[in-house]
């Protein structure tokens, strides 16, 4: 018979991770299909890549404004009710996007969608960690962002589909922007009626699964110093050198995801259709192991390494790709953007459970939403970067180079914080020892 603790976690698990993995699924489709858009946009709107670039990146700013707030709304007032308005205002953007005719307007709708689905990922990271011990917390955190490269995977078949339409006179990408709204409305209203806030308003646990998970987690609570306030958590070293690693880490994320759908293009005759279907393989080839990171970094307990190995290993691919991409050998460059694809996402394991390392509840969910704006703030300068790299070299190399030296330099911050994740540890240990 399985003990308390694995029954208890099985049920969460089985509860909530389909359901947060589905929400962060539609929240990416955004981002991936923007970029398969962009195969017919450009050429019918007249937009350059920079024009496409900045647009793309200006989703980031919008985010970035809100993230904080949203961060600490989640802890102080409802995160199940936060998720469920970002859902409901994102959706109707979204579907907005694909009515749009000028640079202009691709500028506006892009920015607003940002503020819209700001404090998304804080939001959610928060909720995880009313339900998930540390020790659990890098197989969550590694679940929920399995949301990102399972969204590249459904939704290059999706695009390959939609983008083949031409109904009431409109082209397929703006069918592929105006459906893909409909389901982060619907969710929103599932969302408040499906989530439960805390352990203890769970009805679908056990009294003693529901007890042992909330005392759980108030004792993780107790081995944190509570004197730590918001506005010093943000002031903290820690959180900028991680919001630093994030920024860097994300330029290289963000931009060969924008991105990887017109390089392959430019690199063949592939038509539109069969580019979408080609573009979701590194995806494809990150979800397997993108789980074991998480496995293992709980396992282990380790972090910092499994934050900055595959961020290392994301930017030699990308270096590597350099050559390929001149030589246009596609099959060689696909392999080496799965292998950096794979590093992304993979680092998210270990880097996202650093936060709750150091800071409890509201000071945490402070710094989760600071890092995460700097991380943003990456994400719109590497679809940019890249854009303006090829408008003027005409190649895709130099902005593939760029955002290899982004991913060196986020693997390289993180490991700064050796020293001080074994500090916070001892001091837990020893807070916990106090209050026993």
């Amino acid at each position: 018979m399985a003990s308390l603790s694995q029954s208890t976690r099985r049920r969460v698990d089985r509860r909530l991770m389909p359901f947060i993995f589905l929400l962060y699924v539609v929240s990416y489709l955004d981002r991936v299909n923007v970029g398969s858009a962009g195969l017919q946009m450009t050429k019918e709107l007249g937009f350059s890549d920079s024009v496409f670039g900045l647009g793309s990146g200006l989703f980031f700013i919008g985010y970035v404004l809100l993230e904080i707030p949203g961060a600490v709304l989640a802890e102080v007032w409802s995160a199940r009710k936060w998720i469920a308005r970002i859902l409901l205002t994102w959706g109707v953007l979204a579907s907005a996007t694909g009515l749009i005719h000028t640079s202009g307007q691709f500028y506006t709708l892009r920015f607003f969608l940002g503020v819209a689905e700001a404090g998304f990922v804080p939001g959610i990271l928060v909720y995880l960690s009313h339900w998930y011990r540390a020790e659990d917390r890098g197989k969550a955190v590694s679940l929920f962002f399995a949301g990102i490269p399972a969204s590249q995977v459904l939704g290059g078949p999706l695009a390959a589909v939609l983008l083949r339409l031409h109904w009431m006179g409109w082209s397929g990408w703006r069918w592929l922007l105006l459906l893909e709204g409909l389901p982060a409305i619907a969710l929103g209203v599932i969302a408040l009626l499906y989530l439960a806030e805390h352990p203890r308003e769970a009805k679908w646990l056990k009294p003693e699964e529901r007890e042992w998970l909330t005392a759980e987690l108030a004792r993780e609570r107790a081995s944190k110093s509570e004197r730590i306030t918001v506005w010093k958590a943000m002031s903290d070293p820690r959180v900028w050198l991680l919001g630093a690693s994030l920024f860097f880490g994300l330029n290289s994320a963000t931009g060969v995801s924008f991105w990887l759908p017109q390089i392959v293009q430019r690199m063949s005759a592939f038509d539109v259709s069969k580019v979408s279907l080609i573009a979701s393989i590194p995806s494809l080839c990150s979800l397997p192991l993108m789980l074991l990171a998480g496995w293992h970094s709980d396992r282990t307990g380790e972090r910092i390494w499994h934050a900055a190995i595959p961020r290392l290993l994301s930017a030699a691919a990308l270096a590597l790709s350099f050559a390929s991409i001149a030589d246009r050998n596609v099959p060689v460059t696909l392999a080496l953007l799965s292998m950096a694809a794979a590093g992304f996402y993979c680092a998210h394991a270990g880097f996202w459970p650093l936060p709750n390392v150091f800071w409890g509840r509201a000071a945490a969910a402070a710094a989760l939403g600071l890092i995460n704006s700097c991380g943003n703030l990456g994400s719109s300068l590497g679809p940019y970067v890249l854009g303006v790299l090829s408008d003027r070299t005409g190649r895709f190399g130099a902005g593939l180079l760029y955002l290899a030296v982004c991913s060196f330099a986020s693997a390289t911050l993180v490991l700064f914080l050796r020293g001080a994740v074994a500090t916070a540890r001892r001091q837990s240990a020893a807070n916990l020892v106090e209050s026993a």
